[in-house]
């Protein structure tokens, strides 16, 4: 008789219901204290020049002694770091949504680092032992980057990281061989091709049956498709594996398909779970 299932390390959160499909309120420029955008360079471990957009809370400036957890946001295939930060009919208007919700007392503050995986995001699931362009350049340039120049909280309990489409790729390659570093996983829009599958299961296998790897999600791992989504079966094949190994899990299907109408609520929603107060780390 398998074991029977156990409650995760931090009390399971309750979702937030998503906003309606066509509701622009939530994510509206709204007379509320708002947070800063700015740009931040860096070389990376090859030395490439690179740039990310990182959103410092309301009260960042003013609050001189206050230190913050960390989301990693990503972009889709043939974006960059101003994606989630525009305010164009395809941008994320990521900032006006945490300005939202941290006013309401709906999320924490929170620093947020959009960096550009363009060039190195990969749809091919990360071999054990080997680590990918991008969480290469995560572990060895961002994320140190980050620690160094802002006032956030270097340990895996405040670092999340998210992203869409092809940035949902960037989280499972990096997120889940490294919950040494990341204790929060949010997939949307995305979810390996049928060519890779397999090489999923087999990659992270050791990983997903281990009992101990279950107590490493702060949050339960979190994937979302729209019911027309072109990821949605892709994303039903990583979440049928996920299950498998009985990992706890949030599975949330919406209305629309493969667009940013979907990924700001996803964020909304999500945002609103992140860094639980909660004993371990």
């Amino acid at each position: 008789m398998p074991p029977m299932p156990k409650a995760g390390i931090c009390p399971l959160p309750i979702l937030p219901a998503l906003p309606a499909y066509a509701d622009a309120t939530f994510f509206a420029n709204a007379e509320v204290p708002h947070g800063k955008v700015e740009v931040a360079t860096y070389k990376n471990y090859s030395g490439e020049e690179k740039r990310m957009h990182v959103y410092l809370p309301p009260n960042y400036q003013t609050n001189a002694t206050a230190t913050y957890p960390t989301l990693y946001l990503n972009h889709g295939g043939g974006g960059d770091d101003t994606n989630w930060t525009s305010t164009d009919a395809r941008g994320g208007s990521a900032n006006f949504i945490l300005d939202n919700l941290i006013a309401a007392g709906k999320a924490k503050p929170m620093v947020v680092v959009m960096p550009n995986t363009h060039a190195c995001a990969s749809a091919t699931p990360s071999a054990p032992g080997k680590d990918d362009a991008c969480t290469q350049e995560y572990l060895k340039d961002i994320i140190p980057y980050v620690e160094h120049h802002y006032r956030v909280k270097a340990d895996r309990a405040d670092r999340a990281i998210a992203g869409l489409s092809m940035g949902g790729f960037v989280v499972m390659n990096t997120g889940l061989p490294h919950l040494d570093t990341f204790s929060e996983l949010f997939v949307y829009s995305s979810g390996y091709f049928p060519d890779q599958q397999k090489a999923f299961e087999d990659n992270y296998q050791e990983l997903l049956k281990d009992p101990q790897t279950n107590d490493l999600f702060r949050v339960p791992f979190y994937m979302s498709a729209g019911e027309t989504d072109i990821a949605l079966k892709n994303g039903q094949a990583v979440m049928s594996v996920i299950n498998k190994y009985g990992i706890r899990n949030f599975w949330v299907l919406s209305s629309g398909g493969h667009e940013m109408a979907n990924w700001r609520r996803d964020l909304y929603q999500t945002a609103q779970i992140m860094f639980p107060d909660c004993g371990g780390k």
